[in-house]
């Protein structure tokens, strides 16, 4: 009777359920903060409905529809690139900026509530996106 012997192979850890949904839930969050940022830094370039017009409406100059528009689509970039950790930083920051700044000037200009309901909603996504990102994303 000959004895055969298996190499030991030490394996990975399964991940955790909890990790998966974690996981999960960062990249669906960050997934629609990239998307809403790419595609509202292209309208706001394109000065195009319905960012451009409010921007106008809430008494914003023109031009700042090119500076927020590079912003919005250099943030998407980063915040979907691997490493970067410090830009991240600066990009969610940037995000966060942009987001509040909206929610302060539809209160400013006693605009209907139903105007803070889109930027609160994406206020939300971008803290949890930044609060669930892995630790090779933070600095």
């Amino acid at each position: 009777m000959s004895r055969t012997t298996t190499a030991f192979r030490p394996t990975a850890p399964a991940p955790s359920t909890r990790s998966r949904w974690r996981a999960g839930l960062y990249w669906s969050a960050t997934t629609l903060v990239v998307a809403e940022c790419a595609i509202g830094g292209a309208m706001d370039l394109l000065r195009m409905p319905p960012f451009y017009p409010v921007m106008i409406a809430l008494g914003y100059p023109g031009y700042l529809a090119t500076i927020m528009g590079t912003a919005k689509i250099a943030a998407a970039v980063v915040v979907v690139a691997p490493r970067l950790p410090r830009l991240k930083e600066w990009a969610y920051a940037g995000v966060m900026i942009n987001l509040v700044g909206a929610i302060a000037s539809t209160i400013a200009v006693h605009q209907p509530a139903s105007g803070l309901v889109v930027p609160t909603a994406y206020t939300g996504l971008t803290l949890l996106s930044w609060a669930l990102r892995p630790s090779t994303r933070r600095l």
